[in-house]
């Protein structure tokens, strides 16, 4: 029976193959490599197939040399993080394929501008027209690391970066770990208006990393748009349903109004719009969003909102009696929060709950109906236009039943 082949992560370089990896090459009958990799190995004496397209072809060549002895593949970085491997599993009987990993151009990367990146997400554009989904990754995280190719280079991510809601740092590493590495800082050293901007060396890769949302470029008003708001991934309720949430509400000037595991403070803060003589209380249990509420109280300049760090139904003993209370999250203590908010509201007091999840939209209901509220109930679903390379297309929000419940007169 033949001998799997070895596919070997070459990482950055020679410099990071161990002993083990250096004697299954030494040993080779085959060796199969990039142009560049194979160059690391002239005195090699195994027969040499460069890697070059169609990839269908190498993969013919491999499995009919099998049987001359020992196969070896090298692999820039790992072999699985947009590798060969994947293409030779595929291809052969998996357990024909042993995979070698190695430091992957993403970890050198950081590890070069020593950030952690437990949390980053990571985009390849090599090969492929995937702006999209690097839109979609600056919106979701604060660190990204993007695969570039000649023609999806840095420069093209910097256009999406120029016309993204945040600044974002940007760097680009070529030719890690090979002694014309360069890191070049975007912000920095790069100016693209010179009449010769650089042409950047391939292989490249490009780290981008989160910094402030900028002013707004507009006052504060009924629906403004979401990335306006300082506010963590998807935790905050979307500007056509938090219209509908403040219609529900039917807020008086002067009203007093709970905003109770308020997230980014959006609902609030737009309610402060139709509070001219009342105040807002903002409750929410985790420190980085209190904080974010804050920054966007800033922001808007609003003077008539107050945030609370408390986890429900924690932190509304010393408020003063709500006019008005909406919900936005409270975790699995609904039942418990309700049972606080009833009855403490004053008599024909409205309460407005939000939420994507059945069993609290039976939960709600149930207790609100047993204390004797009348309840009515709105399912908002929603679809927003998305910009495609040729074209639009519709992409739908999460369901949200609005749930607003009126307090008898006693």
């Amino acid at each position: 029976m033949n001998e799997p082949v070895h596919v070997i992560g070459m990482g950055l370089g020679p410099s990071d193959l161990t002993a083990f990896h250096l004697a299954l090459i030494d040993r080779a009958a085959v060796l199969v490599g990039g142009k560049r990799h194979l160059s690391y190995f002239r005195d090699a004496k195994a027969l040499k197939k460069e890697i070059s397209s169609p990839v269908s072809g190498v993969l013919d060549f491999i499995e009919q040399h099998m049987a001359d002895g020992p196969v070896v593949v090298l692999a820039s970085g790992d072999p699985l993080f947009f590798g060969i491997g994947k293409t030779l599993i595929d291809r052969m009987d998996p357990d024909q394929v042993i995979i070698h990993p190695n430091v992957t151009s993403m970890a050198a990367a950081f590890a070069r501008l020593k950030l952690p990146w437990q949390d980053a997400a990571w985009v390849s554009l090599h090969g492929r027209d995937n702006m999209p989904a690097l839109a979609k990754a600056m919106d979701d995280k604060d660190l990204v690391c993007v695969l570039t190719d000649p023609e999806n280079d840095p420069w093209a991510v910097k256009k999406q970066v120029d016309i993204h809601d945040y600044a974002w740092q940007m760097w680009v590493l070529q030719n890690l770990g090979a002694p014309e590495e360069k890191i070049f800082s975007m912000d920095e050293q790069i100016d693209e208006h010179t009449n010769a901007p650089p042409i950047f060396a391939q292989p490249n890769v490009v780290v981008l990393k989160k910094g402030d949302l900028p002013a707004p470029p507009g006052p504060l008003r009924l629906g403004t748009p979401d990335n306006r708001f300082v506010h963590e991934k998807g935790l905050i309720t979307k500007s056509p349903v938090r219209v509908l949430s403040l219609a529900a509400l039917a807020l008086a000037p002067d009203n007093t109004l709970w905003d109770l595991g308020a997230g980014s403070g959006s609902v609030g803060i737009e309610a402060t719009l139709f509070l001219p003589d009342g105040f807002v209380y903002a409750v929410e249990k985790n420190q980085t969003r209190a904080a974010q509420i804050k920054a966007n109280v800033e922001r808007y300049k609003v003077k008539n909102l107050s945030v609370i760090q408390a986890e429900l139904p924690h932190g509304l003993a010393n408020l003063p009696t709500p006019d008005r209370v909406f919900i936005g999250g409270s975790g699995k203590n609904m039942d418990q929060v309700l049972d606080v908010v009833a009855e403490v509201l004053i008599p024909l007091g409205r309460i407005v709950v939000n939420t994507v999840l059945i069993e609290t939209l039976h939960l709600a209901v149930s207790v609100l109906e047993k204390k004797g509220f009348d309840v009515s109930l709105t399912q908002a679903q929603i679809s927003q236009s998305r910009n495609m390379p040729w074209g639009r297309r519709m992409e739908a929000l999460n369901p949200v039943w609005i749930i607003a419940a009126e307090k008898g007169k006693v």
